[in-house]
């Protein structure tokens, strides 16, 4: 996206003089490591290429008025007036920010543009929390670092917007490094980055429009079942959480569980930790192909032992397997619906979304979205 093209419209709607700067905070995909960062286990995920620019300018009085090319309307809240409100809509993410980093001395003409998709698990609310406080960190000379970053905006997320997110979608947003995958235990935030270089492949990230509407009970469902299974295995075993467990000593403990949907849900978290185990081995050798194989065991768990896949991402993961140039595909987010990710050589990218496109609307009825996407740096701001 052009600097010069963004603050041309954000002169548009809130005139020009004063000095522009531009921030921009990407979205972000898990590449592996799903529904195991609230059972101990490792997530893997890395910052992408599309996301949220914010062209900012300070005013001299304590108002913030908001404008996205994304909704209608320019929003106006004063810096005293900062409670939420269900009638701002998105503009409540950056009124949260502002209210957790106490900020008062003046407030700002704010123009968002973003291209992610909104409500797709790529991250698109905690893309515009992350900008919205990276710019208000940079102004004001707060000085605050980017993991204190994530953490507040976490905070914005489960204290005011009333979300119980974890801490992955702001750490990757925050802390992403191009060319990187973050291996990340979201209880210690002890993170590691792993070279994710992509060279001749990108991420294609395909929207099901799939709506999720048992999404939030059938994810608590399952977090309980966890948190249950765990407290019966904690008579045998002295573990802190399920992901403590290795596959081998899984296999001398899983008669224990008598409930065979709770023990499904404790061998997918057991599992998949060791995949993200074994998928850093793989990139540390440089072996896509591996990476590509754990992807497919990893839907595979998520689809038959956590049951939060359904029938149009399960078609659009065994399309993509069974088209030359790819090398991996799997849900990603938290299922019900939302993303697949999938890892294709550049040149077969054309003919892969035309094949995606035509055959899961032949199917479905459904138009899936494709996004050609690169391993990203996190929240900056760009000259």
């Amino acid at each position: 996206m052009e600097i010069g093209y963004l603050q041309k419209e954000f002169e548009k709607v809130f005139g020009g003089g004063g000095s522009l700067r531009t921030f921009f905070a990407p979205g972000r995909v898990n590449i592996i490591g799903e529904h195991i960062d609230y059972n101990g286990g490792y997530v893997f995920p890395c910052a992408i290429d599309l996301g949220t620019y914010l062209v900012a300018r300070k005013r001299e009085d304590r108002l913030i008025r908001g404008y996205s090319a994304n909704f209608p309307g320019v929003v106006e809240v004063n810096l005293d007036n900062l409670e939420y409100k269900g009638s701002r809509g998105w503009f409540n993410y950056v009124t949260g920010v502002f209210s957790f980093m106490k900020v008062s001395d003046y407030g700002f003409d704010l123009f968002f543009y973003g291209d992610l998709p909104n409500g797709a698990g790529l991250s698109s609310s905690a893309s515009i929390e992350l900008v919205t406080a990276y710019c208000i960190n940079n102004f004001y000379n707060l000085n605050i670092d980017k993991v204190d970053l994530a953490l507040l905006c976490q905070q914005v997320e489960n204290r005011y917007i009333g979300v119980k997110c974890g801490i992955m979608d702001q750490f990757s947003i925050a802390m992403g490094k191009k060319d990187h995958g973050i291996l990340l235990n979201c209880n210690t935030l002890e993170y590691q980055y792993i070279p994710f270089n992509l060279q001749d492949k990108s991420l294609v990230i395909i929207n099901s429009n799939i709506q999720r509407s048992l999404a939030s009970s059938q994810y608590n469902e399952r977090r309980e079942s966890c948190e249950k299974a765990l407290e019966i295995l904690k008579k045998y075993i002295d573990v802190d959480y399920l992901c403590d467990i290795s596959e081998n000593r899984w296999n001398d403990l899983k008669g224990y569980i008598e409930d065979e949907r709770m023990r499904k849900r404790a061998k997918h978290a057991i599992t998949e930790n060791e995949r993200v185990k074994r998928a850093v081995e793989a990139l540390k050798g440089d072996d896509i192909g591996q990476l590509g194989k754990l992807m497919y065991q990893s839907h595979l768990s998520l689809k038959e032992d956590y049951e939060v896949s359904v029938e149009g991402l399960d078609l659009l993961v065994d399309l993509a397997k069974s088209y030359p140039g790819v090398w991996g595909s799997r849900l990603t987010g938290a299922g019900f619906g939302g993303c697949t990710i999938s890892i294709v050589d550049n040149d077969r990218v054309e003919g892969f979304v035309k094949y995606i496109e035509g055959n899961y609307r032949q199917r479905t009825g459904i138009v899936a979205e494709c996004y050609v996407t690169k391993v990203s740096e996190g929240v900056r701001e760009v000259k």
